[in-house]
This record gives C-alpha cells, sequence and structure tokens, in this order.
C-alpha cells in the first residue's frame, strides 16, 4: 500500500505531537534532577550533582528501592510459576468453562487498579484474616503479574503445536521429562520475555501497593509519593523518578527484543 506524500506528513506531524506530549515531561524530570535549585526554578541556571549524590545515600530511600526489588522479583517468580501451569492448562487440555478461566485470568490487568488494590484489601484483611505487609504486597502483584506471563506462555505453546510433545509421549516419556526435556527449552525465551516485563510492572506499581502494603511496608513509589511534595524533597525525587524510568525500561527493552527475535525466526 502506497501513502501519499501528504499523508506522509501529517502521520509524521502527529506521531511527533504524541512522542513530544509523552517523553517531553520525562526530560523536564531528567533535568531537573540535575538542576541547582532547591525549588525547581526553571529553566535551571545551573547544574549539579549533589541531589544524586543525597539520594543515593539517603537509608530510607536504600530501604524502599530494597523492598521494590524484593517485590519485584517473588512477584514475579510466582508469576512465572502459576502463569506457566495456566498456559499448559489451557492450551493443552480441553475442558468445561475453558474460556471463562483464560478470562478471569486476564481480567486482573484490564481492572482499574483501584478496584483490585480495593478488592484484594478486602479479600486478605475481611475473608482471610491476613495482617498486611510484605507477603500481601508479592501475592497482590503477583495477580497481574501472572497476565503478561501467561501470554507469553500460551502464545508460544499454541505457536509449537503438540508434535514433539506426542512423539516424546510414544517414546516412553512421562509428561515431567516431556515438559523438562521438549516443551520447557522452547519456552525459555517466552518466559524470559514475560518475566522481564512482570517485572517492570510490578517494581514501578503503586495504587495495588497502596492499598495491601499497610504501614510497614514502603516501596520506592510509595516513598516518591510520601515524599514529593515535603520541603526540599523534590529534587531527589525527580532523581528517584529517573531511576525509576531506568530500570523499569531495562527490563522492557529486553522483552521487546526477545520478542522480535522470535517473531523473525
Amino acid at each position: 500500500m502506497r501513502i501519499s506524500k501528504s499523508a506522509k506528513v501529517v502521520l509524521a506531524s502527529i506521531t511527533s505531537l504524541i512522542l513530544t506530549v509523552i517523553y517531553l515531561p520525562l526530560l523536564i524530570v531528567f533535568l531537573n534532577s540535575f538542576n541547582s535549585s532547591v525549588n525547581m526554578d526553571w529553566p535551571p541556571s545551573s547544574f549539579t550533582l549533589i541531589w544524586w549524590q543525597k539520594a543515593f545515600s539517603s537509608t530510607g530511600l536504600i530501604d524502599a528501592l530494597s523492598t521494590s526489588l524484593l517485590v519485584a522479583a517473588c512477584s514475579t517468580i510466582v508469576a512465572l510459576v502459576l502463569g506457566t501451569l495456566l498456559a499448559m492448562a489451557l492450551s493443552r487440555y480441553k475442558f468445561y468453562g475453558k474460556n471463562s478461566v483464560s478470562l478471569m485470568i486476564i481480567l486482573p490487568i484490564a481492572l482499574p487498579g483501584i478496584v483490585t488494590g480495593i478488592a484484594l484489601n478486602n479479600a486478605f484483611r475481611t475473608m482471610l484474616g491476613f495482617q498486611l505487609g510484605l507477603a500481601t504486597v508479592i501475592l497482590a502483584h503477583a495477580t497481574f503479574c501472572i497476565v503478561t506471563v501467561y501470554n507469553n506462555a500460551l502464545a508460544r505453546l499454541n505457536r509449537m503445536g503438540k508434535n514433539m510433545e506426542e512423539a516424546s509421549a510414544d517414546l516412553g516419556a512421562g509428561i515431567f521429562t516431556t515438559f523438562r526435556l521438549v516443551t520447557l527449552p522452547q519456552l525459555v525465551s517466552a518466559l524470559v520475555a514475560g518475566g522481564l516485563l512482570a517485572f517492570g510492572l510490578s517494581f514501578d506499581e503503586i495504587i495495588v501497593t497502596t492499598f495491601t502494603a499497610g504501614g510497614g511496608v514502603q516501596t520506592l513509589p510509595i516513598w516518591i509519593l510520601d515524599n514529593m511534595f515535603r520541603p526540599g524533597k523534590a529534587p531527589i525525587v525527580n532523581v528517584v523518578a529517573v531511576f525509576m524510568v531506568i530500570v523499569s525500561i531495562i527490563p522492557i527493552y529486553f522483552a521487546q527484543k526477545l520478542t522480535s527475535k522470535e517473531t523473525k525466526n
């Protein structure tokens, strides 16, 4: 399909406008992390590294970062295990209500975060009698991290077909041997991509975390929210925001690379 020159200009202009709206605020945050003014005067009169030094010497900030990394890692592991099992079940077996189960698996990532947060808060405190804390945050994050792993694994399993698995079974291999030697090696790249996306989603999640963390758990996004409007904290918050953008981009970049490589193959 050929596009006229005028249409190309219009599309390029719209694309440029959208990218500017999305990324210009991020550029301003990046520049403000080096702004020498504690009040974030704009444009910056001079630049400094003092806010970066203060950020990485803050005990509370380091603790919040460690908590976010721990929660993201644990929820990603839970999502990898459960997401893979669910994908295997729905891809390889037929049972009543299969489509409904698939919808319920995907639904958490489509629901507004505040709805998920309220529902999980009520479930943990009222129905299960759990004390809100680190464990409830990990479980809450796993509910939407599962979706990314599940979608990647299901797509790969559907592309693979069942021929090699059936051949392995015909040769006498059991279910677990077939999974370990035949299915899993072909799933690895899809699981890595799904796991990286899950990690990125968990690391910067704040709404569900707010409802399920209780008072004793402070992740990095919650630290930002608590300190954003405190006197003299705005420059450090900008530093943390830039750091979170970098940390979020890395797993998404590698996940996209893995996915695009698999598509080409």
